[in-house]
């Protein structure tokens, strides 16, 4: 009963899918925010710190919205 109470939905799901998941979202939401960070995009880099998308979010914000280094 308590481990329903304090994981809610994710209660029942396979340890190892939540492990893959976290990884997953903290690899791309770290990517993200150093790149966020770099480019001085402050609106990005509060964006994608306060929202949670499961490393949607952070993809794209990588592929379409950062700035571009020079080559």
């Amino acid at each position: 009963m308590y481990k329903e109470l304090l994981l809610g939905p994710i209660a029942d799901l396979p340890k190892l899918l939540i492990i893959v998941a976290l990884v997953w979202t903290l690899f791309w939401k770290g990517l993200a925010l150093w790149k966020s960070a770099k480019n001085n995009q402050k609106y990005w880099f509060v964006a994608l710190l306060v929202l949670s998308t499961i490393g949607v979010l952070e993809i794209i914000y990588l592929a379409f919205f950062q700035k571009k280094g020079k080559k």
